[in-house]
């Protein structure tokens, strides 16, 4: 069970790896704006707020990728579950106040990878 709960893991970190580069390189970009449904003038004045959303999205990605290579399995244990609740509230604010999808995205991934991890 721990492979699977590191598996999930590192899946949420890739999730948000790529969050990073929607946000921060290709915000104005046909990808960005379709994965975010923005039209161009909207995401070009956007997006340096988009840009700091893909720093604090780099930071949950870091926070999990940390996790994964600490060396210490009790410490380590407690920053995946650590970053992966940030990663769920997260979540759970974007699905409220940007839409519904963000919990499919990313809430969904973090609390199934929250159960592994404290099920492994």
């Amino acid at each position: 069970m721990t492979l699977v709960a590191n598996i999930l893991v590192a899946l949420v970190a890739l999730i948000h790896i790529y969050i990073v580069l929607l946000e921060m390189l290709w915000w104005t970009s046909p990808r960005g704006q379709k994965a975010f449904g923005l039209t161009p003038e909207f995401a070009e004045q956007t997006k340096v707020l988009a840009g700091n959303q893909g720093l604090y999205n780099g930071f949950l990605a870091a926070g999990l990728i940390w996790g994964l290579f600490h060396p210490d399995l009790d410490v380590a244990w407690q920053i995946k579950l650590f970053f992966l609740a940030c990663v769920a509230v997260a979540g759970i604010y974007g699905a409220a106040t940007a839409g519904r999808k963000i919990l499919f995205i990313q809430t969904l991934p973090a609390v199934l990878a929250i159960i592994a991890l404290v099920f492994a």
